[in-house]
């Protein structure tokens, strides 16, 4: 794996896990949602779900940088990449903890 990769990947799937949850839930919040059938518990259910898949990828990401096979041959670089991956892990976890707790569509 590549070092720029190790070193951005984890913040990246952060980043797409924000845009993906705060999107889903605009659209949870959309006539269409409601107009589908869909109620707000079921969107809620659909926000948590999608939270804890992002968690479950956050923590994947930390267990497979830790592997040999993708461990980098530098060792700052392993450092800094566990660093930034932990890093992201809790700001998946803090920044879309509002989203799954909070009331919807206010």
């Amino acid at each position: 794996m590549n070092d720029i990769l190790r070193l951005s990947l984890p913040l990246s799937v952060w980043i797409a896990a924000f845009s993906g949850v705060y999107g889903l839930e605009g659209a949870v919040c959309s006539d269409r949602w409601a107009g589908a059938g869909l109620g707000l518990g079921q969107g809620r259910a659909v926000l948590v779900v999608a939270w804890a898949v992002a968690i479950a990828v956050q923590v994947g990401l930390i267990l497979g940088l830790r592997r040999p096979r993708f461990a980098s041959a530098q060792p700052w670089v392993q450092r800094v990449s566990m660093i930034l991956a932990y890093v992201a892990l809790v700001a998946t976890v803090w920044s879309l903890l509002p989203v799954v707790t909070a009331s919807l569509c206010l």
